[in-house]
């Protein structure tokens, strides 16, 4: 069965009886998590189950549990630290690469120890003083170093079977404005860009399985935001990077993709663009009206790659990951004694 094309959120703990009928719609390709779906591991375990009951096996399951100030999950769960204390805690580069694989490797494993496909990361931005949003989300300010933290945090999460999505291509970390709540734009030279945020995407693009591009507006390629920019998805991206993995659109109820019209012209823009699937997160009448307005047919090629982002260690219990060998191994590198 193709996997739709739309990936939109639920209300609460619960499966609402309208949320039903949107769940069994075939262009619902995916659900993602926040902390309102979240209040225990056992829940949004039971939450997971349900969701593939109503909607079937195939959909996608996502949450953002990058660590930091974007872990939707808490209690229960470990914390995980923002990836700039990794290399900022560490004793040598050497040591923070580790601690990266093992970060990367332990969101994996709790992430899909409650039925979750994936988490949207790693953050391949640089952490740049100017970004609002970015800030410590990001591994390091400078380019090499973001490169060989995130192989290494992608090689974690793909070793126990959760595939990885870099975010914000090609980098949202040079720019002050933060794209929930502004539009971005990054004046730099053409050349600029391509040397130095878009340089940790081309270098990893045979490594992550997914991208998301940035709601900000480089005018020296295009006048459109990246994800809805065909020159971005298609020539610099598909092409010229040679990536064959799918393509996410950011949230499109953020402020950054306003400038492309309603909610119908977002989607149908991204879509146009090269995303192979759209989100529209916390706007849940608007998310339904696109539903039944969407009237573009599901992409095969599209549904082969989304398909790909399923997880492959599912299981519903993070009591029993919790007594793995791999889980505690883990808690013993990372020196980690306690829960959140």
């Amino acid at each position: 069965m193709a996997i739709g094309p739309l990936m939109l959120d639920l209300e609460g703990l619960e499966i609402t009886a309208a949320e039903k009928d949107m769940l069994q719609n075939p262009l619902l390709g995916g659900i993602i998590f926040f902390s309102r779906n979240y209040a225990s591991p056992q829940q949004i375990a039971e939450l997971s189950q349900a969701v593939r009951e109503t909607a079937g096996e195939d959909v996608l399951i996502a949450v953002d549990h990058e660590g930091g100030r974007v872990q939707r999950f808490r209690e229960g769960f470990t914390a995980v630290p923002p990836m700039a204390t990794i290399l900022a805690d560490s004793n040598n580069f050497e040591e923070a690469k580790r601690s990266a694989y093992r970060w990367g490797s332990l969101i994996a494993i709790e992430v899909q120890a409650v039925g979750i496909d994936f988490s949207f990361a790693p953050v391949l931005d640089l952490g740049n003083e100017i970004s609002r949003v970015i800030g410590d989300r990001a591994f390091s300010a400078k380019v090499d170093e973001v490169i060989e933290l995130g192989r290494e945090f992608i090689k974690g999460m793909n070793d126990f079977g959760m595939a990885a999505t870099a975010k914000h291509f090609p980098g949202h970390g040079s720019v002050e404005a933060d794209s929930h709540v502004d539009i971005p734009v990054d004046d730099r030279p053409r050349e600029q860009i391509i040397s130095q945020d878009m340089r940790v995407f081309s270098e990893l693009a045979e490594h992550y399985q997914a991208v998301m591009p940035a709601h900000v507006i480089y005018p020296s390629v295009d006048k459109q935001p990246a994800g809805f920019s065909e020159l971005w998805l298609q020539d610099i991206l598909r092409n010229q990077l040679n990536f064959d993995g799918v393509i996410f659109s950011d949230d499109l109820s953020m402020k950054g993709a306003e400038v492309v019209g309603g909610y119908y012209e977002r989607a149908k823009a991204a879509v146009s663009a090269g995303c192979d699937m759209v989100l529209v997160c916390n706007h849940p009448k608007e998310g339904r009206e696109l539903m039944e307005s969407f009237d573009f047919e599901t992409d095969l090629k599209s549904s082969a790659r989304l398909a790909k982002m399923k997880g492959q260690s599912l299981n519903y219990s993070l009591t029993q990951v919790r007594q793995s060998d791999n889980w505690l191994q883990l808690q013993n590198d990372l020196q980690l004694d306690n829960l959140v």
